[in-house]
């Protein structure tokens, strides 16, 4: 690895603890999206990024779990594993899809106060109009997305 390779593996290691998950995560789906040959096995992901193989093997479950990467079957018993097509997209798809259930929540949680309790009513009603925003708009979000990347992939 470059040390200019290396400078973005660490930038998207930041860029994804920022987000909510690991550096360790970031580091792995960056080294992923640039790496060739761009399927690696959890050995070749550990020594190149000088993590252990149980961290990157824990790791690598995580985000084949969330559809960012995928492990794919080898000659050897070795796994590799590369980028999904796609994968960062599924994520925010399937996070706007985990807002439904915040409506209900917030729903209860109206029926819970009292009316004399504005200022709490105010706050748990924006936090359900936002789930309900991102739920129903989710389909429209995502399809704008694609057409999007399909019009920067003709150009």
């Amino acid at each position: 690895m470059s040390p200019e390779e290396a400078e973005f593996v660490d930038r998207l290691g930041l860029f994804m603890e920022m987000l909510g998950g690991t550096r360790t995560m970031g580091r792995i789906y960056g080294w992923l999206l640039i790496c060739d040959p761009p399927r690696q096995s959890l050995s070749e992901l550990a020594e190149t990024l000088s993590v252990s193989k149980a961290s990157v093997s824990t790791v690598a479950r995580q985000l084949q779990d969330g559809g960012m990467i995928e492990r794919l079957p080898s000659a050897n018993r070795q796994h590799l594993y590369r980028v999904t097509p796609g994968g960062f997209s599924s994520v925010l798809d399937t996070q706007l899809s985990l807002m439904k259930p915040g409506i209900d929540v917030a729903d209860f949680g109206l029926s819970v106060l009292g009316e004399d309790r504005a200022e709490q009513r105010e706050r748990l009603e924006d936090f359900r109009d936002f789930c309900e925003f991102s739920a129903r708009d989710r389909d429209e979000l995502m399809q704008r997305w694609n057409d999007y990347r399909a019009k920067r992939r003709t150009q």
